[in-house]
């Protein structure tokens, strides 16, 4: 029972970062078609009776449930893919689009390479420390993504020379744990010891 209810919330997780990128698109077409207004003045009409807020977060629990199973199983939604095509006819959103899907798949995906290590930084000025994650290399150059608490999908990007970096043994899972804690969740011992 309880594994089952693990991968059900797992498929659920898988679907929504799925449809991130799709939402944010959507969200950029109504401002400028200023169909916003109207979008939340429906959805308010609807939060005026419980019933209709009840059927429409089951209904956007089984979407998002059955799109994160189609990907775990089969790597990939019918229904993304068709909206990932219509996406990228559509001039400057196909870019911005792409781009979203880039960074959610290095934080979340399974296959992705990138993402996958943690290091520090001294940050604002030496002696302080921060986690950040390894979004690509050159040579000795090392592409850094810096979250912020306890937001980890907010912070900066940082190009800095290996020199100037100290590896952690975290995985990004628990780096994540970390900024979202605000520091709260760190159990590693040893990490701090390679600061000193």
């Amino acid at each position: 029972m309880k594994e089952s209810i693990k991968t059900l919330l797992n498929y659920f997780l898988i679907g929504i970062f799925a449809v991130i990128p799709i939402v944010i698109i959507l969200q950029i077409l109504i401002f400028v078609k200023d169909l916003l207004s109207s979008f939340i003045h429906l959805v308010y009409g609807f939060s005026d009776n419980y019933s209709y807020t009840i059927i429409i977060f089951c209904l956007s629990f089984v979407l998002f449930t059955w799109i994160g199973s189609r990907i775990a199983q089969q790597g990939r939604s019918w229904v993304i893919a068709k909206i990932d095509s219509i996406i990228e006819r559509i001039p400057l959103l196909n870019t911005i689009y792409r781009i979203l899907k880039k960074v959610i798949e290095m934080f979340f995906s399974h296959e992705s390479q990138q993402a996958k290590e943690v290091v520090y930084i001294e940050y604002p000025k030496e002696g302080l420390w921060v986690p950040a994650y390894v979004t690509n290399k050159k040579e000795a150059m090392y592409v850094l993504f810096v979250p912020t608490s306890p937001n980890p999908t907010s912070g900066f990007t940082l190009i800095v020379h290996e020199s100037k970096i100290v590896k952690s043994d975290m995985s990004v899972e628990d780096a994540t744990s970390f900024i979202v804690s605000v520091g709260v969740d760190f159990v590693n011992e040893q990490e701090v010891s390679k600061l000193s």
